[in-house]
């Protein structure tokens, strides 16, 4: 569990009473044309060439020579790896047979850096590093010092306190580059992570990356085709480092004409968030086309979906008719559905599944099944949830059993009772089942160490939504000390719900003013909670009601933002999106927790909550409340 907050502090709770271990900063360095320093003749010189050759870069190898030899060819020379010589051999390494000079340093790099190298490998024992001569361990050291004042990274074997930079466990698939390092702790260990972390990926994922790399390239190229101006800030910037951006879920209102013209790269990075990585790694060329050939011209057709791994749409008619279950999957843990939904993911002959299904639910669906994953994206809701529908009536009409997958429950906020309607409407309200699923609006809470209600806290819980339709901002709840409220759907418009929970909306502002009129004459003195006319007004949210952002609930990357009213649009901001996500408001907030002091925020990740401990319970950190005080 990792926390930060604003004013640049960084830590967790349970850690302010202790110093957090010093970690590094894991950066990705682009070695194209580079000059790479290697000392040594041992395998591990072999290693650092072919890393350095590899990333693009120009290895340069310095073998010192014995104390007593005068000549690269003397049998008292260090003996080159056998690897070592079939790259001098090929050309590809330059070798330089002698002792290390720090005239080297300066002298063998690129011209654009005035001939310094790029980086220093000492990967021999100090005593032949010296290349003879004086204390070998001291040369080593001097070496690195010499490094460290001209700021030319260096790294030395076994000396962690003489490194400026160290090399990760490395796992390599195409473009994707998935590196683990334990900070100098436990080197071994370290390559033990990266082949498990590198065994539980799908076959082909780097495949995958190349691929949607592309298409993403491809966007931008016909964006700047149309003269469309790029906004990144909408989008997302193409840096590995950084979350999902706040603006990816912006509410996107009908008509936003600035916001259409991002609609390709927003479904682009949904793809990337949402879908399973099985089936990323499978994608096709097929489905690259048909993400570009989705929205030409900004438009939306549907011929060819992309968002299908399978689609067997009925050629013919059939009087045969099957049946529509509506089911929910719960907040995201597979183990959280209930034992009726299980067994229709695995029944279902076609599964329509809602974008925020998450991939541990989605990986239970039998290979054989087709299944379309819905093109919800801001601006893009409504045309979606039309296609999925129009996948169903086909579906049931060719005599399937049609999974309609959703998150949580499909009766909260999930649109259930309307396709019932829709299904109704169609003549097919015989054949709909609909499967109750536990809704995030109550578990999400709980596995943040919130509880709704609590004796002398909280006696009642409000479930509300953040947005109405085509994103009109419904009615705000008036401010209740007793209550708690869950607002689903409201994180992508953060600071206008602040705005409207905290004061008092245009039209409220204007039915006052015309109580004002109808009285006549200047206004009167008024209470906080009581208008010109005599009316109580809507109780107003202090800014300093204490609240909980939660994202992705029950999933391994489950995150908590507490903080209050007052700061946490900025946090959301600052921290980034990880939907799907509800936020809660009251002081249940904080039945569980303490606040630090001179915090904004603090920012909780992961979930292990379902684990089970060798006595078959389950462990007390997946209820959110480990470390608190």
């Amino acid at each position: 569990m990792a926390s930060a907050g604003a004013n640049g502090s960084t830590t967790t709770p349970a850690a302010s009473a202790a110093a957090k271990p010093q970690t590094s900063l894991l950066t990705a360095q682009h070695s194209t044309g580079h000059v790479h320093l290697i000392l040594g003749a041992n395998p591990l010189a072999a290693a650092r060439a072919s890393s350095s050759l590899a990333a693009g870069a120009k290895p340069i190898l310095i073998t010192p020579l014995s104390s007593s030899s005068s000549s690269p060819e003397s049998p008292e020379s260090p003996p080159l790896h056998y690897s070592l010589t079939a790259l001098i051999a090929s050309g590809a390494l330059t070798h330089l047979p002698r002792a290390f000079a720090e005239a080297d340093l300066f002298s063998l790099g690129r011209e654009e850096v005035d001939s310094v190298v790029d980086a220093v490998f000492v990967t021999s024992s100090s005593s032949s590093t010296s290349g003879g001569g004086g204390d070998g361990v001291l040369r080593t050291e001097k070496i690195a010092a010499l490094c460290r004042r001209h700021r030319i990274p260096v790294n030395v074997v076994d000396a962690p306190e003489l490194c400026s930079f160290s090399l990760l466990s490395v796992h390599v698939d195409g473009p994707l580059q998935i590196g683990v390092t334990t900070n100098g702790r436990g080197c071994k260990l370290a390559g033990r992570i990266r082949r498990e972390v590198a065994a539980g990926l799908p076959v082909g994922l780097g495949g995958a990356v190349e691929r949607l790399g592309g298409v993403r390239r491809r966007v931008l190229l016909l964006q700047q085709q149309q003269q469309q101006q790029q906004q990144q800030e909408e989008v997302g910037v193409d840096d590995d480092s950084v979350d999902q951006s706040a603006g990816l879920n912006k509410l996107v209102l009908e008509g936003d004409a600035e916001a259409a013209k991002t609609r390709r790269m927003r479904w682009l990075a949904q793809v990337c968030e949402y879908w399973p990585l099985r089936r990323l790694a499978e994608i096709s060329d097929e489905d690259v086309e048909g993400i570009l050939r989705s929205y030409p011209g900004g438009g939306v057709t549907s011929s060819n979906p992309p968002n299908s791994y399978s689609h067997d749409k009925p050629t013919t008619t059939t009087t045969q008719r099957g049946r529509v279950i509506l089911a929910g999957s719960g907040p995201g843990h597979p183990d959280l559905l209930t034992r009726a939904t299980y067994k229709a993911i695995q029944t279902a002959d076609l599964i329509l599944a809602d974008k925020l299904v998450p991939a541990g639910v989605l990986d239970l669906i039998p290979r054989r099944t087709p299944v379309s994953i819905a093109r919800k994206f801001p601006g893009n809701a409504d045309r979606a949830q039309e296609e999925l529908l129009e996948q169903a009536l086909d579906g049931v009409r060719a005599g399937k059993t049609v999974l309609r997958l959703k998150q949580g429950d499909p009766f909260i906020y999930g649109r259930g009772g309307e396709e019932v309607a829709f299904f109704r409407a169609h003549g097919l309200g015989d054949r709909v089942v609909v499967l109750p699923g536990i809704t995030s609006s109550l578990s999400a809470p709980l596995f943040a160490g919130i509880p709704p209600t609590q004796r002398d806290v909280a006696d009642q819980v409000l479930v509300c939504t953040g947005t109405g339709k085509k994103g009109k901002a419904p009615q705000p709840p008036e401010f209740v000390g007793s209550r708690t409220v869950v607002f689903l759907m409201a994180l992508h418009r953060i600071g206008g719900l602040v705005a409207e929970l905290t004061g008092y909306t245009e039209e409220e502002d204007k039915e006052e003013e015309e109580a004002q009129n109808i009285q006549g004459g200047e206004a009167t003195t008024t209470t906080s909670h009581q208008g010109q006319d005599g009316k109580k007004r809507r109780a107003l949210w202090p800014l300093n009601t204490p609240c909980a952002v939660i994202e992705r609930a029950s999933c391994p990357d489950q995150r908590v933002i507490r903080t209050t009213l007052r700061f946490v649009a900025e946090a959301i901001e600052q921290e980034g999106s990880r939907p799907p996500g509800l936020l809660v408001v009251g002081r249940a907030c904080e039945a569980l927790y303490t606040p630090e002091k001179g915090r904004s925020w603090v920012v909780e990740d992961g979930f292990k909550g379902l684990d089970l401990d060798v006595e078959g319970g389950f462990s007390a950190g997946g209820l959110g409340i480990a470390g608190m005080a």
